[in-house]
């Protein structure tokens, strides 16, 4: 596989908060944390046509068969990737991109739900981040902090989350024989603790280790 450098990439459950943590690191680098370099945030499902197709039936507003949804989120990861201005090309000028979800989420999701040869095969082309960061909570705490949202997505109950968390373990262990930095970051702590191990983790990347 190859390495895309300077992308890195948040994984884990829903409720393990990767969206949170990208919302603080991107607040982190808007307050200069490290001077002259430019920072990107970005997340999968993407908010372009495809992504807000994918978004539809995680919302359960439309109804696909989980191939058709597998296939919807590897296109619409080709996009993310390489459509102008895309994940590629800012990567290529220098700017560190960091992405809530990645392909990981759809060998872990689309494989429970299809098998893992459609997700793995849809994917296997796409680069692999430089950086993976495993946000890993228990399903308990993960559905407490959900409890409180106006309605579940598809994915988001407790026995689906279950398999989730097991497969993610399972398939880590790929990424890291394919030269993969991963990090487990305890997911369970307190916000800012977690935001602190995550900026540990992010620090130790050559394009910011470089300038600090």
């Amino acid at each position: 596989m190859e390495t895309l450098v300077n992308f890195a990439v948040f994984e884990g459950l829903d409720g393990s908060g990767t969206s949170t943590q990208l919302a603080l690191l991107k607040q982190k680098f808007e307050g200069s944390a490290v001077p002259g370099l430019n920072f990107s945030a970005t997340f999968e499902p993407t908010d372009g046509v495809i992504g807000k197709l994918i978004r539809s039936v995680l919302r359960k507003e439309l109804v696909f068969r989980p191939d058709t949804l597998a296939r919807l989120f590897a296109a619409d990861r080709n996009e993310h990737l390489y459509a102008p201005g895309g994940i590629v090309e800012r990567c290529q000028r220098g700017e560190l991109v960091v992405c809530d979800r990645y392909t990981l989420s759809s060998l872990v999701y689309q494989g429970i739900e299809c098998g893992l040869e459609l997700p793995r095969g849809l994917n296997s082309a796409f680069p692999v981040p430089e950086l993976l960061l495993f946000f890993d909570i228990d399903t308990e705490t993960a559905q407490k902090r959900m409890a409180g949202r106006p309605s579940l997505e598809i994915f988001e109950h407790i026995e689906f989350q279950e398999k989730v968390r097991n497969q993610y373990h399972v398939l880590l262990d790929e990424y890291r024989k394919a030269g993969v930095r991963v990090e487990l970051i305890d997911a369970a702590k307190n916000t800012e603790k977690v935001a602190q191990d995550v900026w540990s983790a992010i620090a130790k990347m050559p394009i910011i280790n470089s300038r600090i």
